[in-house]
């Protein structure tokens, strides 16, 4: 699969994805965790990087955010991973790369965004890593669920669209997250960030590409539909 070289956009949301090497574990334990939500707390405000949804799993790392430039995102993804990389090589007596190469990513589609935060949201399940996305301690899920509230997420605008009030928007988003289970149009999204192309429907494809200069999309039938079949 041919892989772009990577694209940062202001204003837009972007899937990150950050692996283990040789698809080794980056997690050993609950202070490893710990540590990497402290560092994306930290750089994601020095930055300015809006974060949307994160979900941590043993082997990888994956957000949904959006920066206010060019620079931000591949600032705050050096910050971090140089910094977790020293925290963990130190705590756990080893030396030498923890990364598989730099991170992946590509430009998301606004419209889409929702179905993207759910994606990530409930990738625990679909890993069996956990029974419910609410469940898994380590992603943004409960926070939009409101089993808890995680002060450095930045809720989108779209998040309004699922209802007027809290509670109509955390039933709404936890439907959204439970039609997400089986992995619907998910295995083509986080394709896309691996090869580095755009994830969106024709129109915004066109519409970035016309903005970049660049060819971001891999062919029709590697492209999400406009709009996700509900699940049945």
């Amino acid at each position: 699969m041919a892989r772009l070289a990577r694209l940062s956009v202001a204003g837009y949301p972007h899937h990150v994805i950050q692996r283990g090497n040789n698809r080794q574990a980056i997690f050993l334990d609950e202070p490893d965790y710990e540590r990497m939500l402290q560092l994306l707390r930290e750089a994601s405000a020095r930055h300015r990087v809006g974060l949307h949804a994160w979900v941590l799993l043993p082997g990888q790392l994956q957000l949904l955010a959006t920066p206010p430039d060019a620079e931000s995102l591949p600032r705050m993804m050096q910050d971090v991973g140089r910094a977790y990389v020293r925290a963990f090589n130190n705590r756990h007596l080893r030396s030498g790369t923890l990364w598989e190469g730099r991170y992946r990513n590509t430009v998301v589609d606004p419209d889409l965004l929702l179905h993207a935060m759910a994606c990530l949201d409930s990738l625990p399940v679909r890993e069996h890593l956990a029974r419910s996305p609410e469940a898994y301690p380590w992603s943004s899920s409960a926070h939009y669920t409101g089993e808890r509230s995680e002060r450095m997420v930045t809720p989108p605008a779209q998040i309004w669209q699922l209802g007027n009030t809290p509670f109509a928007r955390e039933s709404a988003y936890r439907n959204l997250l439970h039609s997400h289970e089986a992995g619907q149009d998910c295995a083509r999204f986080e394709e896309a960030a691996l090869g580095g192309w755009a994830w969106g429907s024709d129109d915004f494809v066109m519409k970035l590409q016309q903005l970049t200069g660049r060819r971001l999309q891999k062919s029709h039938a590697g492209r999400p539909r406009t709009k996700p079949v509900s699940a049945t």
